[in-house]
């Protein structure tokens, strides 16, 4: 499927390697992951230049506003449009009118913004915390992460032809993947996993959550702002993604690898059945 904004994803460029020491060469040609600024914009106002691969621009407008603290529910989002910018592309987030005059009341430094979700906060009080629970009452046997870990190499369409980008899963409580979305950004990559699943309606008590990428506080804070019970994460987590998982009642199971994986928080969750 080509990308939404009609941009390409992928461009294939002149290489040479070359052999340590040996004066060996070798010309050929790799394809690379696209990697493009995209200006989101609510209402006629920037909010933020973020860092994108172009696709799945209209997901991650729904998903960087519910983690962004901007809406709490995809209804307060009547659509989103991709256009052309001056050297990148402008998203245009057209909020609820109620939602809209909101969002331009609320004061946020934006200066120095990256995406890793404190940059441009002034203040330790004002590190984000969302605001969900982790819905209780959901269990997934260890064989669906298994399961899951298994499928997301061969969805990793992307990934698998540039080696450059990471990518976020969603799959069912048997371990059927259902949704990817890559991105060379992994909190793009969930904030597009997250919007697609809040445009689908899906329950987040339907399934679980899987990163290829590093674990940090922040996309544990994702994961909790869309309500996930679950969040697999092959890399490892670091102190403060454990401490946010536990605060949230969100089970973190991290350095998964297709024989095991550590539990960090809420093991309960997850069963030998």
């Amino acid at each position: 499927m080509p990308p939404s904004s009609g941009v390409a994803t992928s461009a294939t460029v002149p290489t040479r390697v070359v052999a340590y020491g040996r004066g060996e060469e070798r010309d050929g040609m790799r394809p690379l992951a696209v990697e493009m600024p995209v200006n989101v914009i609510y209402g006629d106002v920037p909010y933020a230049v973020m860092m994108t691969t172009p696709a799945d621009l209209e997901d991650f407008a729904y998903g960087f506003s519910l983690t962004e603290g901007i809406v709490a529910r995809a209804d307060e989002i009547r659509g989103a449009a991709v256009e052309d910018g001056e050297g990148g592309l402008r998203l245009v987030v057209d909020l609820a009118p109620g939602r809209l005059r909101e969002h331009l009341a609320r004061k946020r430094a934006l200066s120095g913004r990256t995406g890793c979700g404190v940059c441009g906060i002034d203040d330790l009080k004002d590190i984000p915390r969302a605001e969900r629970r982790a819905a209780d009452g959901v269990t997934v046997p260890l064989s669906a992460v298994e399961r899951a870990l298994q499928a997301l190499d061969d969805l990793q369409v992307l990934g698998r032809e540039t080696r450059a980008v990471h990518a976020a899963a969603w799959a069912d409580r048997d371990g059927a993947v259902l949704a990817v979305r890559e991105d060379v950004g992994r909190h793009n990559a969930l904030d597009k996993l997250i919007g697609a699943l809040l445009r689908a309606g899906t329950d987040p008590a339907a399934g679980f959550l899987v990163i290829t990428s590093r674990c940090s506080f922040e996309m544990v804070e994702k994961a909790a702002s869309f309500g996930a019970a679950i969040l697999v994460a092959i890399s490892a987590p670091t102190s403060l993604a454990v401490e946010r998982a536990a605060l949230h009642g969100l089970t973190l199971a991290a350095i998964a690898r297709h024989d095991t994986v550590t539990l960090f928080t809420a093991p309960e969750r997850l069963t030998n059945a």
